[in-house]
């Protein structure tokens, strides 16, 4: 994530600010520049400082403080290129409800950057109702018609659910336990469902089945009964040796997902080092393998050896200051041969089809 500064007093600012602290100006997020504007109003509609030319009006879903994105003046629909994505949210009215949404956007919202950052094909189904994105937020009371019934966070061609309860930290936490995960975030999920979405997209729809199964394996594997044996018999002892986590174990199209997921952690949090000048170089020994200076910019390097040579050493160094906060690890996973090789594929897949003519 890139970090941004106020076109009028230079204060910094970060992607979620609405407002600039210090001189009290309006901020906007710009999605074709993915670039936090400082505006000023001109009757209806509002101009950024450092572009006077253009003119924007705030997203609707402003008015809930879910989002501080701008639409278009001239656009026909009330929705920025995040929002626009969602088909149902939940109950608004219901205070609970609208926190936990609050905190949903904000996740989906850094999904959405990413998104536009590589460049990756981003439609919504308003625009292309067969392959489009689209989310649905709901709520385990707003949906079950018994009580046994419960959301399932997942996704089936272009639709992504996610129940609102992983929004809400305890029960998050609850969930997390019970199913021996070492991480479970918000965005996490976002970027693990939206891994199954680009999968048909780019895998499937794509003409590259071959190679993913030469790779992932085959996902003709009954998916069912896949999900059934992990879930009741656990991982194989020798996953940390062949997959980026024990759940990417599961199933080929699983694989797929954790690891498309994991290479966006890595790619997102190399840009945030990067945007705050991050350089580690351990005292306690001269090893230039450990050491980091990221100096170029993430979302744009054709490299993948430069990510991942510098991805290990930060992430050491993270889970180091979690620790000094009696924090669990900021990244609990260790990246065998096989899984980084899975993750070249990933790379070089966005790279090929965000290269531009």
């Amino acid at each position: 994530m890139k970090l941004f500064t106020c076109a009028d007093c230079g204060q910094l600012l970060f992607f979620e600010n609405a407002l600039c602290q210090r001189c009290g100006r309006s901020l906007g997020f710009v999605a074709e520049r993915t670039s936090l504007a400082t505006l000023e109003t001109d009757g209806e509609l509002l101009r950024p400082l450092d572009l006077p030319e253009e003119a924007y009006r705030w997203c609707a879903n402003a008015v809930h403080g879910a989002c501080n994105w701008l639409v278009p003046a001239e656009s026909e629909i009330d929705y920025c290129r995040a929002c626009d994505h969602n088909r149902t949210v939940p109950d608004l009215t219901n205070q609970r409800h609208l926190q936990l949404w609050q905190d949903v956007e904000a996740a989906k919202h850094r999904l959405i950057y990413s998104l536009l950052r590589f460049g990756l094909p981003l439609a919504s189904k308003r625009e292309e109702p067969d392959t489009g994105l689209a989310f649905e937020f709901l709520s385990d009371e707003a949906c079950s018609f018994r009580d046994d019934e419960r959301v399932m966070t997942g996704h089936a061609e272009g639709l992504i659910t996610l129940n609102l309860s992983e929004a809400d930290p305890a029960a998050r936490e609850q969930a997390r336990t019970s199913m021996a995960e070492p991480y479970r975030t918000l965005l996490g999920h976002f970027r693990h469902e939206v891994g199954h979405y680009y999968w048909e997209r780019l895998i499937r729809d794509g003409g590259r089945l071959d190679a993913f199964r030469a790779l992932f394996g085959d996902e003709r594997d009954d998916y069912g009964q896949a999900l059934e044996r992990h879930h009741a018999n656990g991982p194989p002892a020798d996953w940390p040796s062949r997959f980026v986590s024990a759940y990417a174990s599961a199933h080929p199209w699983e694989d797929w997902a954790e690891t498309w997921a994991h290479y966006f952690h890595m790619v997102d949090t190399l840009e945030t080092a990067h945007a705050h000048g991050v350089t580690t170089r351990p005292r306690a020994i001269d090893d230039p393998k450990l050491a980091v200076e990221i100096d170029f910019l993430p979302y744009r390097t054709a490299d993948f050896d430069r990510l991942m040579n510098e991805w290990p050493p930060l992430t050491v160094a993270l889970n180091s200051l979690n620790r000094s906060m009696g924090q669990p690890d900021l990244y609990p996973f260790v990246l065998a041969e096989p899984s980084e090789t899975k993750m070249r594929f990933v790379h070089d897949l966005i790279r090929e089809v965000t290269r531009p003519s």
